[in-house]
């Protein structure tokens, strides 16, 4: 039986991702995380791991041709597509999960290489799997990043910024700190130069998460930050994918 402090995660976190919208893609967080392996069209160099959104799943990523997108910019890149949805969250595992189960066996591969590329619900879990096991990745790909909710959104605005904002002390991650810890973490790439230059971001004009991510972005360079028209959608993010590839593309490169 799952533990209550994990039971309180997944209903506090589940409650704080509603204003994600639409539905949320189903999946067994007792089973492992369903994966598949897109062989890049030349010899691969480097791995892309895709972590999909909340409406999204395995299949939605396939679906929508993630992969083929990836290796058009990328043609050395293997692409792993994941199916690491909504339950995995909302009990509390997915950052481990994602480490055990996809990350530290890529690494035992030998990859020159290990990018992570997050849509909305991916992006925050991108985010959250770079705090936690820091170091394990050459480069995140963040596209219309979740953030967490409007109070912590109004705490920062209000304190003038990022920059300004002073969360207080460090936390142990849980239901009621994930939020603060993760801005904390966001906080401190102003003096983290090798993690902002390996990161990039893209997000709609028109999308409701703008606002967040304006929060965010200051802590990226500008070239780095890739503001396109459109909602939070996969008419965004197809193109946002392809244009923000060729942008770290150099950084791939290396």
């Amino acid at each position: 039986m799952m533990p209550p402090r994990y039971r309180l995660y997944g209903c506090l976190l589940l409650l704080s991702l509603t204003l994600l919208g639409g539905c949320a893609a189903r999946g067994d967080a007792t089973r492992p995380i369903p994966t598949a392996l897109v062989h890049a069209p030349q010899r691969a160099q480097r791995v892309v791991v895709m972590l999909p959104g909340r409406g999204d799943d395995l299949t939605g990523l396939q679906q929508h041709g993630a992969a083929q997108i990836i290796q058009r910019a990328w043609p050395d890149a293997d692409v792993i597509l994941t199916g690491l949805t909504m339950p995995y969250y909302t009990t509390g595992v997915a950052t481990r999960r994602l480490h055990d189960e996809v990350i530290a066996p890529l690494k035992a591969h030998g990859y020159r290489q290990i990018w992570l590329a997050g849509i909305s619900l991916g992006g925050m879990g991108t985010l959250l799997y770079d705090r936690a096991y820091p170091g394990q990745l050459d480069g995140m790909l963040l596209l219309s990043p979740y953030l967490g909710d409007r109070a912590i959104q109004q705490e920062i605005r209000d304190a003038g910024g990022l920059a300004a904002w002073q969360p207080g002390p460090v936390q142990p991650l849980g239901p009621d700190t994930f939020q603060r810890e993760l801005w904390r973490y966001l906080k401190h790439w102003s003096a983290d130069p090798g993690r902002t230059q390996t990161t990039w971001l893209a997000y709609g004009a028109d999308e409701h998460f703008r606002g967040a991510i304006e929060l965010m972005s200051p802590q990226l360079p500008r070239t780095h930050v890739l503001m396109l028209p459109g909602h939070h959608n996969w008419k965004l993010w197809q193109p946002a994918m392809r244009r923000v590839l060729l942008l770290a593309a150099p950084a791939a490169d290396h």
